[in-house]
C-alpha cells in the first residue's frame, strides 16, 4: 500500500511488508553545503569550489552525512510511526554526490516485520530508504532496523 505523506499515526499492527511511503522535497543549496560540512565533516571537497574540481568529486559535494541528515527529516515527516522512528542498526551506501541544485525525496519501503518474542509489546521493522534527486537518480540507499511499538 503507497502512503503519501499520511499524517496518520502507525503502529507496528498498522504496517505490512511491501508498504511504500513518500516523502515531500528537500531542495539543497552550496550555503547548506558549506555549512553543514563546517560544523561536521571540514573536508575540502565539502567547503571549496577548486578544491572540490580537483577531488574524486570534481565539484563541490554534500558531506554523505548531511545527505544522511536530511533523509532522517525527510523519513520521519513521511513514515509518520506513533512513537517515533527509533533506529536499531542500519547500513547505508552512497550512489553518487549530493550536490548544491539537488532537490532530494526519499521513498520507504517496508522489507520486513518482525515481532519481539520477549516484548509482545514492539517488533523491528526493517525500512529501505531511497533517497533521490530531482532527476530520480538514487544518492542514497538506507536500510534500517526500526523498532516500532503496537498500539496500547
Amino acid at each position: 500500500m503507497e502512503h503519501p505523506g499520511t499524517s496518520k499515526k502507525l503502529f507496528l499492527d498498522d504496517l505490512a511488508v511491501g508498504d511504500t511511503f513518500t516523502s515531500a522535497t528537500h531542495p539543497l543549496d552550496a550555503d547548506q553545503v558549506r555549512r553543514f560540512a563546517a560544523e561536521f565533516d571540514p573536508q575540502p571537497f565539502h567547503l571549496d569550489e577548486a578544491a572540490a574540481r580537483a577531488s574524486l568529486f570534481q565539484g563541490l559535494a554534500a558531506s554523505g552525512w548531511h545527505t544522511v541528515a536530511i533523509t532522517m527529516r525527510l523519513l520521519v515527516d513521511s513514515l509518520p510511526l506513533a512513537d517515533g522512528v527509533i533506529g536499531a542498526g542500519a547500513e547505508i551506501s552512497w550512489a553518487r554526490p549530493t550536490r548544491p541544485g539537488d532537490r532530494l525525496s526519499v521513498k520507504s519501503t517496508i522489507l520486513s516485520i518482525t515481532p519481539s518474542r520477549s516484548k509482545p509489546d514492539r517488533g523491528i521493522v526493517v525500512v529501505e530508504s531511497i533517497t533521490s534527486n530531482q532527476n530520480g537518480d538514487e544518492v542514497q540507499k538506507l536500510t534500517s532496523k526500526i523498532v516500532s511499538f503496537r498500539r496500547r
